[in-house]
């Protein structure tokens, strides 16, 4: 009997014909839905292998809800929302996909925010839209501009790194703050300069986050943080939502106490606060700092990659409980 593998959401094609060479392949079909409890201990139970998104819910009901459950493989860099504990008590592989494959694309994502809110693009589209067309010298739609400006990294992993590459081709002058700092050589062929924390929120235009989330990094960003930020600065968020206090940041923007955001990522995902949509001055993208073709392929590939192991007989190349395999 070929085994069952069931994915939850829609992904590249490629990867789904590579499975159905060696498995049968339940999937979901819609990309509007994403599967609730109910469904994924159905699936669970119908299938030999959970191919899983980021906002899928792997609880420790769906873990155990089959015995002979093989695998959870995940398209997703931090396995946040599975229950690893219940897994790997299981002695059931929870694999992930290499980090650095998002690294060019979620680079360009948080550039395509810092523009969107510091040109006022996203604004000025629904202006033009709705039949609203200032002078072309109006200063309605006058706004912050990037060059000349201060950009901020938090965080120097590899997207942060990628956002730096990037910056060099305009006139910026970019600070970072990381625990880990760079050496003196590499800090300066990125063009960057290492400042404490608090010194990159009062000095930045621009604060763009590129933390893992962790224990202490939940809420780096919240209502003190936001009070040491300029009023006509921006924060850029392309990493993950619960690094910022979400109801801080409403307050923030609502009392123009900084001029902006962009954000990709929500605390709450894949609900969003309603007074953020409400809210003039953001520009708020679903999540999709990796929505690039070629890379989402790349994502599915990686998982599948990780299944093919384990129907071999090996540790996936990208497992994240590998004590499972210890001994």
């Amino acid at each position: 009997m070929r085994v069952r593998v069931f994915i939850t959401q829609p992904v590249a094609a490629r990867a789904i014909a590579r499975l159905r060479e060696v498995a049968d392949v339940g999937l979901n079909t819609d990309p509007l839905h994403i599967p609730g409890k109910d469904e994924l201990l159905a699936a669970a139970r119908g299938h030999d292998i959970l191919f899983c998104l980021l906002h899928d819910r792997i609880d420790r009901d769906v873990v155990n809800a089959n015995d002979k459950l093989r695998m959870i493989a995940s398209m997703t860099i931090t396995p946040a929302d599975i229950d690893t504990q219940a897994a790997t008590a299981r002695r059931l592989p929870v694999s992930v996909i290499p980090a650095a494959l998002l690294n060019d694309a979620t680079a360009d994502h948080a550039w395509a925010l810092m523009f969107a809110v510091g040109r006022r693009i996203a604004e000025a589209d629904r202006l033009v839209r709705a039949g609203i067309i200032p002078g072309s010298q109006s200063n309605y739609l006058a706004a912050s501009g990037i060059s000349g400006k201060t950009l901020g990294l938090v965080g120097l992993g590899g997207i942060g790194r990628a956002v730096a590459q990037r910056a060099r081709g305009f006139p910026l002058n970019v600070i970072y703050h990381d625990p880990r700092r760079l050496p003196a050589a590499e800090e300066q062929t990125l063009g960057i300069r290492w400042v404490a924390f608090d010194e990159l929120l009062t000095a930045a235009d621009y604060v763009s986050l590129h933390a893992n989330l962790s224990t202490q990094t939940r809420h780096l960003i919240g209502e003190r943080e936001l009070r040491l930020m300029k009023p006509t600065a921006y924060l850029i968020n392309t990493s993950r939502g619960p690094i910022v206090d979400e109801r801080a940041l409403v307050s923030a923007l609502t009392e123009r106490r900084i001029a902006g955001a962009g954000l990709d990522v929500f605390e709450n995902e894949p609900g969003i606060d309603p007074a953020l949509l409400g809210l003039p001055n953001t520009v708020i993208t679903p999540h999709m700092g990796s929505a690039v073709e070629a890379l989402r392929a790349a994502m599915a590939d990686a998982v599948v990659d990780n299944i093919l192991a384990v129907l071999d007989g090996r540790q996936p190349p990208n497992c994240w409980n590998k004590e499972i395999y210890a001994g």
